[in-house]
């Protein structure tokens, strides 16, 4: 997984670029006596109070406040801190500008006027407050120890017994952190955890402490680990580190000695890019969308110029229109969307001092299209639109804060919603010859048609002749084989069939249940007898399964060969009685069988008959 990595503040840096060995040797031994510490502040006393500086770490404190929680990718992520003191310092400083943002946030949330801005702050302070911290470091669990951190004016011990406690499930906390659904999501350490420990869904490192060689090569690989965990709707696409300590100066040493040899490092050699190429990915990858909407006399950018961008909704809905008219052309919308949006999620929270307007009209005509083929809930459309297009900022450079500002626009509409037993076809005929978007009627069809069979499908799986027949007439559309309007009429045939065959069930005097293993059992030509018998072996067969004592559907049946045995036995024992003469042996098995095999996956799927 891709590595992006950004120098952020403070800008007072250590200026000795070639500091010792010793120096790095002593950073990475975590467990210093008082000796080698003394040796340590002594003669590496300018370097260290540079990076130890109390308004310096008070600057850095702030940064992570503001950073952490607006990243795209929200996972887990380590403060690493020059030493144990350190660390327990910006624990404590992170601690105290936490609470303040947390206060912050809610005075700006009830002052706002704006829904959009209220859930997108809301947002940010609820993933705040349910976040957990801790500091890592090893300890001595000694007196000794205690009065060292004493004499820094510093308290070890609820660190110390956060580290020792397990919670009720037994869980200690290197096991709460590698949990992607754990709220401890930030940890500061020194040099605990840096090497040989995976954390798929640790995303950020801050990095404030000198490293060079193989510490480091081994430290940032903390961040590349790939990880299918979604958080807030957004993948993992990449790691970041961000570099407090100018750390990346040693890189390309790095590099040569332990990745690449000899050979001098190109941009590309190196495992860890600058965050602004993410920038640069991100302007080609609008580029690349702008460049195909052309291809259909589609200009974003006139439509960026209006003042009344979001306002205009028939302008989006005659562009949904035409990426709508064949499959093809809207999945190559999609891949589009889904690059420009992961590659600005990637570049928050610094992407937000530097707009893009084009990525909130791309993601404001996805609102529109997926609103006609999801027919989501408006609010759910509003709200991810919305969020996007309120996230104008403006950086503030001194306290690296950002002023968030309200949007104002109008959103997308629902897409239509039916009920197929109250549709009227003539009315949906004439609604169709008087609209001028006529691929988004017909993809609204569509995908209602295609939920509804979905549905259908899952309480009846003998109807795949329907969904065989749904696709034909989307082929044909999309091979330019059919008009707009006789694609249309074979959706509104197709509507009348599909209703015809939701009420099937009704006519045959049959449940939803029953008509399905009535469909796997009857054969072709049966007589008005055999037709009732049929169905008489079908309501036996389920009143044995869920209701006749001795139960057979026991608890995870479908797990154990002995119940599986159990459960066919009856299923044949049931249709051996109720079935027609006129079954074979033959057609008897086949039948039996696929009623086993119906029941069995259902179970295993836990859609029903599961016990």
């Amino acid at each position: 997984m891709p590595l992006f990595y950004e120098k952020r503040v403070p800008e007072v840096l250590i200026q000795n670029e070639d500091l010792s060995d010793e120096f790095y040797q002593l950073l990475t031994d975590e467990n210093l006596d008082d000796n080698q510490q003394a040796k340590l502040e002594k003669k590496f006393a300018t370097e260290l109070e540079v990076i130890k500086r109390d308004d310096r770490l008070e600057t850095i404190a702030k940064d992570i406040v503001y950073h952490f929680p607006r990243r795209g990718y929200r996972g887990k992520a380590m403060v690493v801190s020059v030493d144990k003191f350190t660390a327990v310092k910006m624990y404590t400083k992170v601690q105290i500008h936490w609470k303040a943002e947390i206060k912050n946030l809610t005075g700006r949330i009830a002052k706002s006027k704006n829904d959009i801005e209220k859930a997108r702050l809301k947002k940010i302070r609820d993933f705040m407050r349910a976040t957990e911290m801790a500091v890592v470091i090893s300890l001595e669990n000694s007196d000794k120890e205690v009065e060292r951190f004493t004499r820094q004016g510093l308290d070890i011990k609820p660190h110390r017994d956060r580290l020792n406690t397990v919670d009720e499930a037994g869980h200690d906390i290197e096991f709460q952190f590698k949990a992607d659904e754990h709220p401890l999501r930030l940890v500061f350490v020194c040099a605990m955890w840096l090497t040989g420990f995976d954390v798929p869904s640790l995303s950020t490192l801050y990095l404030d402490k000198p490293m060079k060689g193989h510490t480091l090569m081994q430290t940032i690989a903390r961040a590349n680990r790939v990880s299918s965990r979604i958080i807030g709707n957004v993948p993992k696409a990449n790691g970041e580190i961000i570099d407090y300590c100018n750390v990346f100066r040693n890189m390309e040493r790095a590099l040569a000695a332990y990745a690449l040899g000899d050979k001098q490092p190109s941009d590309q050699d190196l495992p860890v890019q600058k965050k602004e190429n993410l920038f640069a990915l991100l302007d080609a990858a609008i580029t690349e969308g702008l460049t195909f909407f052309r291809e259909y006399d589609i200009d974003l950018n006139r439509i960026v110029a209006s003042q009344d961008t979001f306002k205009n909704l028939d302008q989006f809905k005659q562009y949904a229109d035409i990426i709508l008219e064949k499959d093809e052309r809207r999945k190559a919308f999609f891949v589009y969307s889904n690059t420009i949006s992961a590659l600005y999620e990637a570049c928050k929270p610094e992407i937000l001092a530097q707009p893009r307007p084009l990525v909130p009209v791309f993601q404001y005509l996805r609102g529109v299209i997926d609103s006609i083929i999801e027919r989501l809930d408006i609010d759910s459309i509003s709200l991810k639109i919305g969020e996007l297009l309120d996230e104008s900022v403006v950086a503030d450079n001194e306290d690296f804060k950002a002023k968030e500002f309200a949007a104002e626009y109008k959103i997308v509409q629902q897409g239509k919603r039916w009920d197929l037993s109250q549709l009227n076809v003539k009315q949906l005929k004439q609604t169709f010859k008087t609209s001028p978007y006529k691929n988004i009627e017909i993809t609204e069809l569509r995908s209602f048609l295609e939920e509804k069979l979905k549905q259908m499908l899952e309480r009846n799986s003998t109807r795949s002749d329907f969904a065989k027949r749904l696709q034909a007439i989307v082929d044909k559309y999309n091979a330019d084989n059919s008009s707009t309007e006789n694609s249309y009429e074979e959706l509104l045939d197709f509507v009348s069939s599909l209703k015809d065959e939701s009420e099937r069930h009704i006519r045959e005097g049959l449940s939803e249940e029953e008509l399905e293993l009535f469909d796997l059992l009857k054969k072709a030509k049966m007589t008005a007898e055999e037709t009732q018998k049929v169905k008489l072996a079908a309501k036996s067969l389920l009143e044995r399964l869920l209701t006749t004592q001795p139960k057979v559907l026991v608890q995870d049946w479908h797990r154990d060969e002995q119940s599986k045995l159990q459960v066919k036995s009856t299923v044949e024992e049931v249709l051996d009685q109720n079935l027609p003469d006129s079954y074979g042996r033959a057609i008897f098995k086949t039948k039996c069988d696929n009623v086993f095999e119906l029941i069995f996956n259902r179970a295993q799927t836990g859609n029903r008959w599961a016990s």
